[in-house]
């Protein structure tokens, strides 16, 4: 995988992006210490539209969480 520093990262951050959308994953780095791992792929949990909800719920309604 390979590791492009943060200034380098800066410089040419719509080529990095285009290319982390077509799957091509790589690391920025500053003062080359790895700091993230940038990837074109997510993942959605099944639940991701109930995700917290009944923590929303009390922080909406008051109450505790069910």
């Amino acid at each position: 995988m390979e590791t492009i520093n943060i200034h380098e990262a800066k410089t040419h951050l719509s080529r990095l992006v285009d290319e982390a959308a077509r799957g091509k994953a790589f690391v920025i780095a500053k003062a080359g210490k790895p700091l993230v791992k940038v990837s074109g792929s997510i993942s959605v949990p099944d639940d991701f539209d109930t995700m917290g909800g009944s923590e929303i719920r009390v922080f909406f309604e008051g109450g505790k969480e069910s």
